[in-house]
């Protein structure tokens, strides 16, 4: 299926390692020109360089989310190098609660302090709504745009001792379906993609590593339980199962399709 993304300004938050890299890389050879946001530089830059060395565009824009002037300073440096405004921009940029207690549980809400609330909320609500406050009047005034927010499925269904993680992704899943409503009229579409647990590089030394196999990973072949699908493929999702959903809802094809939240978490929550 062709999507026709050439020479559209893509920018990516937290796109330099795991789903945000395939996002970068998967939007490039669709024919995008991705901006790489992270806030490590070395990460944006290396996800840049691999996209121009397979024939692509991009450039990195390493920034801090949870800063609006940094937002808005990245969004105007893209415009400058690209000679053009952003009209794809996907929110993939997350925090998830630190791991505390033994076992490597998160803690539980009423056990967890005020200062990592503030971390979770701030990365997860409010660098996206600090990216959208600042790609949208462009869109607007071009009478296009599309927006593509990665959320959990915790913010579906909620999840035990993930509670603040889990009403911060519900709050970008209620906030894309009013901003759907508000820009429809500006042909801008807003949807979001609720994921599960995802398999990549960027937690190499964790069970979820991409390489890793029920057959030697206990707590892998645990968790294939939980997702339907993946009882009968044998595996979790990966970054690719996320990156061609992202560039669809970024095309043209997808232009009757918003105010959406689309599971894509191997039947994790079907609602």
């Amino acid at each position: 299926m062709k999507l026709n993304l050439e020479r559209r300004v893509a920018l990516v938050t937290g796109g330099g390692q795991g789903v945000g890299r395939q996002i970068c890389i998967e939007l490039a050879r669709e024919g995008a020109r991705v901006v790489v946001n992270d806030l490590f530089a070395p990460r944006a830059e290396a996800v840049a360089a691999e996209i121009r060395a397979q024939g692509g565009e991009a450039m990195a824009a390493p920034a801090d989310i949870t800063q609006a002037e940094q937002v808005r300073a990245m969004v105007d440096q893209s415009a400058r190098h690209f000679d053009a405004p952003v009209e794809i921009l996907v929110n993939n940029a997350g925090i998830i609660p630190e791991r505390r207690e033994k076992g490597g549980r998160t803690p539980a809400f009423v056990d967890m302090p005020v200062e990592d609330w503030a971390k979770i909320i701030n990365l997860n609500v409010y660098g996206t709504l600090h990216c959208c406050h600042a790609v949208l009047p462009g869109m607007v005034a071009r009478k296009g745009g599309r927006i593509v927010n990665i959320i959990s499925e915790a913010g579906r269904i909620g999840e035990a001792n993930m509670a603040v993680y889990s009403g911060a992704k519900a709050a970008i899943a209620g906030f894309a379906k009013a901003l759907a409503k508000e820009h429809g009229r500006h042909a801008v579409t807003v949807n979001s993609i609720a994921l599960g647990a995802v398999s990549h590089e960027g937690i190499k030394d964790g069970p979820l590593h991409v390489d890793a196999t029920p057959q030697n990973n206990e707590l892998l072949a645990k968790m294939l339980g939980i997702y339907p699908i993946s009882k009968g493929v044998g595996r979790l999702s990966r970054p690719d199962d996320v990156s061609g959903l992202v560039a669809f809802l970024a095309s043209d094809r997808a232009l009757f399709i918003t105010g959406q939240t689309i599971g894509a978490s191997g039947g994790f929550a079907m609602v």
